[in-house]
């Protein structure tokens, strides 16, 4: 059995893996944390933006757990 050590982005990896000869019996991943949310996200940037052409607006919805539990008028 033989050692390998795979370094790179995720996609490199899994290249990487996929060409070796033979079973791979046992992998180690070392995975780093991500840096908080407000470092990877520049302020005032709408997450949903490309989203928002295909949602759906609903003015007076009731979105309470009783209501999402109850059945409808013409259910």
């Amino acid at each position: 059995m033989q050692t390998h050590v795979l370094r790179g982005t995720k996609q490199q990896i899994a290249e990487n893996l996929a060409r070796l000869h033979g079973d791979v019996r046992e992998a180690v991943v070392f995975v780093e944390e991500p840096g908080p949310i407000e470092a990877r996200m520049p302020e005032g940037e709408d997450i949903f933006a490309e989203m928002r052409p295909f949602m759906v607006e609903i003015k007076a919805l009731d979105d309470s757990r009783e209501a999402a539990y109850s059945r409808g008028e013409v259910e």
